[in-house]
């Protein structure tokens, strides 16, 4: 699931990255992973429902998923593991034509993954982005 060859496939596929758990706080791993996918020229819209209204990377922070009102190809969960599971269901169940879930490192949900899975979307599980794609020269 988190094989190299996923990997490559849903970073050449995604266009609209949503980070969930986005932080506006410059030393936090989510502030720091988001911007470097909007240098790497990805669309990123950060998701935190206590900055919500405000513009970060150029985009109005939403508060959920559900408030996003522009197709999504992947979801880039900064939350807890136990966390994970409602962020992927609220993610099916509001952004259709999803691609992937993406769990941040340390973010673990088999069966989050599982259910993501069984909908046709792409899984990503304790990895990212930020260090998959020079790794991989992408």
């Amino acid at each position: 699931m988190s094989d190299d060859a996923t990997i490559r496939d849903v970073l050449g596929r995604v266009k609209t990255i949503a980070v969930v758990g986005w932080s506006p706080k410059p030393d936090r791993a989510s502030h720091g992973v988001a911007a470097f996918l909007k240098r790497r020229g990805y669309r990123v819209i950060p998701v935190n429902p206590g900055q919500a209204g405000e513009t970060a990377l150029g985009e109005t922070v939403r508060a959920s998923l559900a408030e996003i009102d522009t197709p999504v190809d992947m979801v880039d969960i900064f939350r807890r593991s136990e966390e994970a599971g409602a962020v992927v269901d609220e993610a099916l169940r509001v952004l259709p034509g999803l691609v992937a879930v993406w769990m941040q490192l340390g973010v673990v949900d088999e069966a989050a993954a599982a259910r993501a899975q069984a909908a046709g979307v792409a899984v990503v599980m304790d990895r990212c982005p930020a260090i998959e794609i020079p790794r991989l020269g992408l």
